[in-house]
């Protein structure tokens, strides 16, 4: 029960701090050069801009279009989505309107801005993500549509939809250089947000071909405590019979894995290659829920 909340605990922290990056993001970098990022925030922005409501803000409004939104990702995903994700929106709003008080705007070139804006905008969602909400708007439509093509990285789902947006943004501004800069924003956001959300589960996966790999596979599931599948092979040169240890480890045992393998054997070929998601014992479990 306490590892349970000391979960929840660390979750609802990052949503608050990615919401925060986001919308800090957006105030500082992306809307003082008419830049757009998408989603709701970005249709929100494009229409206090287009009717030019003094008593209509970004925060407001996204909080308002984001409603229906949610009671659609409550049904389809369920309480705990629903609820970080809320609180992930409130966040959002209030840091829209708080920080566009409280921050003076820096004066920034628009391409510069369209680079800083997309890092800071897909980094903090990214971390929402992690924590397995969203700050609503097309983040639920992208969790959504998530569930149903699980091969398409959720990045790309949310630029798909978010393109439209950079159309519409240049359309509305009269420049098309306003669609340029928000569409190298729009890219970058959804790098930053599969480099946040799948970065957490890179792992290493190891084939090590020794003569001794009895000893090294004990030391590995003894030492490293990670496991060890043994797979038959054969010298192609010698025609001997080989076994060939395959293990996946996480990224901070790498250094300590190849030290170990290199003291029982220095003649032991190793073979390392990235793994993107390992899902088992000793690594993450798999949750139709995450991305």
């Amino acid at each position: 029960m306490k590892k349970k909340n000391l979960q929840v605990l660390k979750n609802v922290l990052m949503i608050i701090v990615g919401s925060a990056m986001f919308a800090l993001g957006f105030d500082l970098f992306l809307e003082p050069c008419g830049i757009n990022c998408g989603g709701v925030s970005g249709i929100a922005m494009l229409i206090v801009y287009a009717f030019d409501t003094k008593w209509m803000t970004v925060g407001v409004l996204s909080a308002l279009i984001n409603i229906p939104l949610f009671f659609c990702g409550y049904k389809a995903i369920g309480k705990g989505f629903f609820f970080g994700s809320l609180l992930g929106m409130a966040v959002t709003s209030v840091c829209f309107d708080l920080f566009a008080r409280i921050i003076p705007v820096p004066t920034m070139d628009p391409l510069l801005a369209s680079l800083i804006g997309g890092v800071c905008v897909g980094v903090g969602l990214g971390i929402v993500f992690v924590a397995g909400a969203s700050t609503g708007g097309v983040d639920i439509v992208a969790r959504l549509l998530k569930l149903r093509f699980r091969n398409f990285p959720i990045g790309k789902i949310i630029l798909v939809m978010d393109l439209c947006t950079a159309v519409a943004t240049g359309l509305v501004y009269g420049e098309f250089t306003n669609t340029l800069y928000s569409a190298i924003t729009l890219y970058l956001s959804s790098v930053m947000v599969d480099k946040v959300v799948y970065s957490m589960d890179y792992a290493k996966v190891a084939l090590i071909i020794s003569d001794q790999y009895e000893d090294i596979a004990a030391a590995i599931d003894g030492t490293l405590d990670r496991g060890v599948t043994l797979l038959q092979g054969q010298g192609f040169y010698c025609r001997k019979d080989k076994y060939v240890l395959l293990s996946a480890v996480k990224r901070q045992q790498l250094a300590e894995l190849k030290e170990l393998v290199i003291s029982i054997d220095p003649g032991a070929f190793i073979i390392l290659q990235d793994a993107r998601q390992v899902l088992g014992d000793g690594f993450k479990r798999y949750d139709r829920y995450e991305l």
